[in-house]
């Protein structure tokens, strides 16, 4: 049977031209980066012209930060850097711990209400984030007018609002991931440490935690790195004195723009990338084990 010419140069051409798409795409989201990396040694303060290459701007992350044009202190930096730290840590740990009980909870049991709770837990993750920024502004404008109104404490949005908000999120991508080990997870293993004498509590702690343990560290990984790179919800609930790293890089560029600022995006963008990267490495180890 003699080929159509169209279906000839499909079969001839088809892998250069997925090749050559592909690079396109790659080309397009990953070329931005790498020129920011690029002119983060820059030795220039303007990212337009490059006239060598340095570690100045590295160094001045660590032994101080004070331009010409932009009176930028180390105390501010190291403080907004710090306020990420602990509201990535605190949401983290709050997300992974809701986020595994309702996993179990929407896995191994059927109640009343579980099918709707199945679609609100998706709303953060389909969401733009801008909508959830706005909606949990609301959220807390309004609840802070209650309690005012209720105790005449008055309370204004800050770390606090923001953990909330981030663990509001987070709990979505920790929920999915323990779900998705646990529906792998084989119920014989659990039936055997049952039939065995062990209890409930045990045959938990002994056998179907270690099993997701990898899970868990994996979407606590993705939840800290998420946290850590949030700008949008972040914008809508902070407050006085809660500035966070994105926040901090935002100003910097409204006062000056300089290759500090790409030094600063450089070392956030590998933190992200070991975060994210041990979590891809954990879930495929949890993939090989089964």
């Amino acid at each position: 049977m003699k080929i159509a010419p169209l279906e000839k140069w499909i079969q001839t051409y088809k892998k250069p031209v997925l090749a050559l798409q592909a690079t396109l795409v790659f080309t397009f989201l990953y070329l931005p980066i790498l020129i920011l990396i690029i002119y983060s040694f820059n030795d220039s303060r303007f990212d337009a012209n490059w006239t060598g290459f340095t570690l100045n701007w590295y160094q001045k992350l660590l032994t101080g930060l004070t331009e010409s044009t932009a009176d930028i202190s180390t105390e501010s930096l190291w403080s907004s850097l710090q306020n990420s730290l602990i509201i990535a840590l605190s949401s983290t740990l709050v997300a992974t711990f809701l986020g595994t009980l309702m996993a179990l909870a929407l896995e191994r049991f059927r109640f009343p209400g579980s099918k709707v709770l199945e679609a609100l837990l998706l709303l953060p993750i389909i969401i733009p984030e801008i909508t959830l920024g706005v909606s949990l502004l609301v959220f807390f404008t309004l609840v802070f007018r209650i309690l005012e109104n209720l105790t005449g404490i008055r309370l204004t949005l800050g770390l606090p609002s923001v953990m909330i908000s981030h663990a509001t999120f987070s709990i979505a991508f920790i929920t999915i991931t323990v779900r998705a080990r646990l529906s792998d997870l084989d119920p014989a293993l659990e039936e055997a440490a049952l039939d065995l004498g062990a209890n409930e509590w045990k045959t938990f702690w002994r056998v179907t935690f270690p099993l997701i343990f990898p899970a868990i560290l994996s979407g606590a990984l993705l939840a800290f790195t998420l946290s850590l790179d949030d700008f949008v919800v972040t914008f809508f609930t902070t407050g006085v004195g809660a500035t966070t790293l994105p926040l901090f890089v935002y100003g910097m560029i409204k006062l000056s723009v300089t290759p500090i600022i790409n030094a600063i995006s450089t070392l956030m963008l590998l933190v992200s990338l070991f975060f994210v990267i041990s979590a891809l490495k954990l879930q495929n180890q949890v993939n090989i084990n089964n």
